[in-house]
């Protein structure tokens, strides 16, 4: 039969209290490990996340400033057939078209949010559960 190793002899002349605070000591510090490695990771997708967001910010505005000049470039077409003034007016009208289908789309898609309904019945199960824990006692 082989020699037990130092830690097997120390786990084995332990009491019960030393083993337990071994316990407690080594589960803290896994735990404080796995918070570092939870903020590491949080610190590196919040950074990849507001990259992608510049991003896709700048491609917003440069999407606006394509949508602005091709405004202008119809209106000075149109302007050619009906004047500068009615041109103008055209196009702020179809733009208000635009404004008014975008927002009724929406709406109704907002209309459509039911929030977080399975979180809300899982929080509500939990205060009963305790109730027919302390009734079993």
């Amino acid at each position: 039969m082989d020699d037990p190793t130092p830690s097997e002899r120390r786990a084995a002349e332990a009491s019960v209290g030393e083993l337990l605070g071994d316990v407690t000591r080594d589960l803290s510090t896994l735990m404080r490990q796995e918070f570092e490695l939870a903020k590491a990771e949080a610190k590196s997708s919040a950074m990849t996340s507001a990259r992608g967001a510049g991003l896709l910010g700048g491609a917003g505005y440069a999407a606006s400033m394509t949508v602005l000049f091709l405004s202008i470039a119809l209106w000075a077409a149109l302007a050619a057939w009906v004047g500068g003034g009615w041109a103008g007016v055209i196009v702020a009208v179809l733009w208000a078209v635009i404004a008014a289908v975008l927002y009724i789309v929406g709406k109704n898609e907002l209309k459509k949010v039911k929030g977080v309904p399975q979180t809300v019945e899982t929080l509500q199960e939990i205060p009963p559960t305790f109730k027919r824990n302390e009734e079993n006692r």
